[in-house]
């Protein structure tokens, strides 16, 4: 027996690859599956069952490709309804993988028909379970991204994910391992550790929402504090890996498109399209295609298209470094951004060398900053989380998370001079992209963000302040 955790940094996701005696499962799948059908030929195994622990929100699931590829049939747990082939367990239900079983157990609560798959392994011994978004490593999951579709409230929820982490997974040995769907960073939940595996044991005495002797009412409670609204985009995700989508062959062919540079402003008029610019923060600072977006590949990237575009149809031109382009096609397609109509050929050099209009931010050092900035009479915006401003932050600076431009933004006063700053420099020029594509242009961009701040005589301070609103 072998079980391989595939970890996505980038989305904070784990799937599980599991082989017994030439057969395999796989559970949650990533959107892209030739991988997968690489490795299950490499170790010239037989895919048994692909396993889903419930509709997820955060991404697609290469369940229905995976199906399509290798013939072995979609497992859910109790309640779900696919409108695609699959069997639908009951709770308890047992499946063999060579030597080794999969028992389901129905642990609803972050949605109704996630399920929790326990691992028996040839000895009879319970090794594992792969807990999907019901148990975290240092969390549970959020109970309220399932409201509409249960016809219930988050509470309601959560005092069935209560009842199903008690009943079910808190009665296994100390010694099982947990092997969770996602760790930290995933929206799925508030408190993940950066740790993606641990035993139920571990969990026991560390997690705050498995404490001995917690009633119902405080689970309730502490689940269900200081959730922040879900990714517009989370719904979406939902319909697609219920209802099915596009092949990711097909995306990826139209996403491969080359997009001459005298082509690219029509084609962007003509088809409504968003240009995303995936290149680093410090080289579209340098000169950029008007009206184009910075989102960097190198960092969150499918989360925060996701947070921040929103419709998952809407169209989009890529602008990479080159050879990134199916990179950025296929991080798209995990969260379900199929509608890539092709990329620019050349990248942004091609641009340049044909002299086309180009724009820039004005970017500071923090050197700079040091010398201009006046404590109290400048406006300083910080789009970092609440979090990492409560901790510390510039004296008087606003906190404006960036998950929220498309609120805080109408506040801006066009012609007040600010500086924008995050924690390196990623999400600041995400947000100084956005500000600058829709005609604000009084702002100045803080080059390495809190992180260099840090290091400077600047004033800061973790007094919670000026966080609600820029008009005082």
């Amino acid at each position: 027996m072998k079980i391989e955790q595939i970890y996505t940094g980038c989305l904070a996701q784990g799937a599980y690859y599991i082989t017994s005696n030439g057969e395999a499962a796989i559970i949650d799948p990533l959107r892209e599956v030739q991988p997968y059908l690489d490795r299950l030929e490499r170790d010239n195994v037989k895919l048994k069952y692909i396993f889903e622990t419930h509709f997820h929100a955060d991404f697609v699931s290469g369940h229905i490709d995976l199906s399509k590829e290798t013939s072995a049939p979609i497992v859910y747990g109790p309640t779900a309804k696919p409108e695609f082939d699959s069997i639908i367990a009951t709770d308890g239900q047992v499946f063999r993988i060579g030597k080794i079983t999969i028992k389901a157990l129905h642990t609803p609560g972050h949605t109704m028909e996630s399920t929790s798959y326990l691992l028996i392994d040839e000895n009879g011994k319970k090794n594992a379970i792969f807990s999907g978004d019901t148990l975290f490593i240092g969390d549970v999951g959020r109970p309220d991204l399932a409201q509409k579709a249960a016809h219930m409230t988050q509470e309601q929820l959560a005092a069935t994910l209560y009842h199903s982490l008690r009943d079910k997974i808190m009665t296994l040995p100390d010694d099982v391992i947990v092997y969770p769907a996602h760790g930290a960073g995933s929206a799925c939940g508030k408190n993940m550790s950066k740790e993606t595996i641990s035993t139920i044991g571990n969990q026991r005495t560390t997690n705050y929402a498995l404490r001995a002797n917690m009633t119902e009412a405080e689970f309730i409670k502490e689940v269900t504090d200081g959730l922040l609204p879900p990714p517009a985009y989370f719904g979406m995700n939902v319909a697609m890996n219920k209802q099915g989508y596009e092949s990711f062959e097909t995306v990826l062919n139209q996403g491969m498109k080359a997009i001459e540079v005298n082509d690219l402003e029509v084609v962007a008029k003509e088809s409504g399209a968003l240009i995303l610019d995936t290149r680093k923060n410090g080289d579209f600072a340098k000169g950029f295609i008007p009206q184009s977006i910075n989102i960097g590949i190198e960092g969150d990237f499918a989360p925060w298209v996701g947070a921040l575009i929103a419709d998952v149809k809407q169209p989009i031109i890529l602008v990479t470094e080159i050879d990134q382009e199916e990179e950025s096609v296929t991080r798209l397609s995990r969260v379900g951004f199929d509608n890539i109509i092709g990329h620019l050929n050349g990248g942004f050099e091609a641009w340049q060398k044909a002299e086309k209009e180009i724009d820039t931010i004005n970017r500071i050092s923090t050197e700079e900053f040091t010398k201009e900035v006046k404590i109290g009479e400048s406006k300083i915006i910080d789009v970092r989380k609440e979090t990492e401003y409560a901790a510390e932050h510039v004296e008087e600076a606003f906190s404006k998370p960036l998950a929220y431009i498309n609120d805080w933004i109408k506040d801006i006063d066009p012609k007040e001079k600010f500086y924008l700053h995050c924690a390196g420099g990623y999400r600041s020029m995400i947000a100084a992209s956005i500000l600058q594509a829709r005609g604000f242009r009084n702002f100045t961009e803080i080059e390495g963000g809190f992180n260099a701040i840090a290091k400077t005589t600047i004033p800061k301070t973790n007094f919670v302040c000026h966080s609600k609103t820029l008009n005082n």
